[in-house]
């Protein structure tokens, strides 16, 4: 949600809206791979989570340190590049969730206590669509979110304090964030 506010309010609604799609796409990979048991498999693994951890925290560093590498005076010539920023914001939304672990054990934990044994399908197929309705309705929050940084956001971009800031507050926030995962312990999900 950190990256959607922050590439709406610096970029405009329609890189928020990717940011968005790049947030509901990784969503409905991991629920894929729940319904398959993959995620469980993976979550079952200390050394496969300890990696993830790694790989995430890493990449939450990364866009931290891009975001204080980022100078005020560029953001005229990123929203000239918007298609490119759309783009770039949408891989990094997929890859932000893909490579947190917390996610992967929340759709491992989550989506099988609504599966009834009172249904006719499978627990896949209804992991598949409880976890396809939990995308649908994140992905409707997060537009919702879009939209409201956008008409709120923009008197906050007319402050050339705020402006000056923004990306440095945004990469403490990255970093704050891949020090909380690299330094958290991961729940251990139930034996299956």
């Amino acid at each position: 949600m950190l990256l959607i506010a922050s590439s709406s309010l610096t970029y405009g609604r329609k890189v928020g809206i990717y940011a968005s799609l790049g947030n509901a796409t990784s969503g409905i990979l991991l629920t894929i791979l729940a319904a398959l048991g993959v995620s469980a498999l993976i979550a079952m693994n200390p050394i496969a989570l300890h990696i993830l951890r790694l790989v995430g925290g890493a990449y939450l560093l990364k866009m931290g340190w891009d975001c204080m590498r980022t100078h005020p005076d560029d953001a005229p010539q990123e929203l000239e590049h918007c298609n490119k920023m759309a783009s770039t914001l949408y891989r990094r939304a997929v890859f932000t969730n893909l490579l947190n672990p917390k996610a992967l054990i929340f759709f491992v934990l989550f989506l099988p206590q609504f599966v009834s044994t009172h249904v006719a399908t499978s627990s896949g197929e209804q992991m598949l669509v409880l976890g396809l309705l939990l995308n649908v309705l994140g992905l409707l929050f997060n537009l919702f979110l879009v939209t409201t940084i956008g008409v709120f956001g923009q008197s906050l971009l007319k402050n050339e304090k705020f402006r000056n800031n923004q990306h440095k507050f945004m990469g403490l926030i990255f970093f704050v964030l891949a020090i909380w995962l690299l330094a958290s312990q991961l729940p251990t999900p139930p034996s299956m």
